[in-house]
């Protein structure tokens, strides 16, 4: 079995299984505060295609604008839900859909965000 077909398997089992509770997380993040349920951002895929990924929003809508990119311990930017999204690791599920999409794969390098990557060798 190739593995786009393992990958497109899994990750529609997965997301049939879970669709339940990715609706109630979503619902979670909408009453704990303003704005999008998803975090969309431009990744580099294989070969470098740029593609925007899928994750749970866990901070306010205007995190970027208020700090560093990256989070470093306690930030006052990520919300209730999100500390707890974060700590269980479940702002990662929407990224299924990548998955099923064929833009990522299930097994393989963590997609990288493009200034990171430009600064490559």
């Amino acid at each position: 079995m190739s593995k786009r077909v393992f990958d497109w398997l899994a990750s529609s089992f997965g997301l049939l299984l879970l669709m339940p509770v990715l609706v109630v997380l979503a619902i979670l993040i909408k009453l704990d505060s303003v704005g999008p349920v998803f975090f969309r951002q431009e990744r580099v895929g294989m070969g470098g295609r740029t593609f925007r990924i899928h994750k749970f929003r866990t901070m306010v809508t205007d995190a970027e604008q208020r700090g560093l990119q990256i989070t470093v311990g306690a930030d006052a930017r990520v919300t209730r839900v999100g500390q707890w999204l974060r700590k269980y690791k479940l702002d990662e599920l929407p990224q299924l859909l990548d998955v099923w999409l064929g833009r990522m794969s299930l097994v393989g390098p963590r997609p990288e965000v493009p200034r990171y990557v430009a600064c490559y060798p």
